[in-house]
């Protein structure tokens, strides 16, 4: 029993494995909860609202969606397409605006001209103008901004779908944003 207790090499190696034990611990803890800080305080995220939305259909021949795009998130957007209905829309039929203010008001059906575009053609919203450009590639849309969308004969938008839900979505390389809204009559 004397001997025992005058052994100091099984209470050492108790003592020292469990400070090997508890600084490990500790340094991962420190390590996970650095991390944890740099990935959600330092990363900017990609946030897209979407508003407004319209479809409409003339009763003969020609459809037509409009919906208002708000970047909400702490970084530019680079849209790569938008589809309605499962269908991507080309971008010869997308006409847009983008604006640091953001319209508070419904948009408005825009008439086509006579070959069936919106060139040349305005969204007046509210007491704003917005002239509408037409895409020819991806659309960038900075942070805070809004980008008012247009769509001339969206795919599978027919005069039989007036009263009926139609999903449209957008999609960016980090994401896809879907609403839906019913098909009105323009006139």
């Amino acid at each position: 029993m004397k001997d025992a207790l005058r052994s100091r090499k099984g209470l050492s190696t108790v003592v020292t494995t469990l400070i090997i034990l508890v600084v490990s611990v500790l340094l991962s803890a420190i390590v996970t909860f650095y991390a944890i800080n740099v990935t959600t305080t330092r990363v900017q995220e990609e946030s897209l609202q979407i508003y407004k939305e319209q479809i409409w259909h003339n009763g003969i021949d020609f459809s037509e969606a409009a919906f208002l795009i708000v970047n909400t998130g702490g970084r530019d957007v680079v849209i790569d397409s938008i589809s309605v209905r499962g269908q991507t829309c080309a971008w010869n039929t997308v006409y847009y605006n983008k604006t640091s203010a953001t319209p508070s008001e419904e948009l408005p059906y825009v008439t086509p001209t006579g070959n069936g575009t919106l060139l040349g053609r305005n969204a007046t919203v509210g007491s704003t103008t917005y002239d509408l450009a037409q895409a020819n590639s991806d659309l960038i849309l900075k942070s805070s901004w809004s980008m008012i969308v247009y769509i001339t004969d969206p795919d599978s938008v027919s005069v039989n779908d007036v009263g009926v839900t139609v999903g449209f979505t957008v999609f960016t390389s980090n994401a896809q944003y879907h609403k839906e809204c019913n098909v009105d009559a323009s006139a």
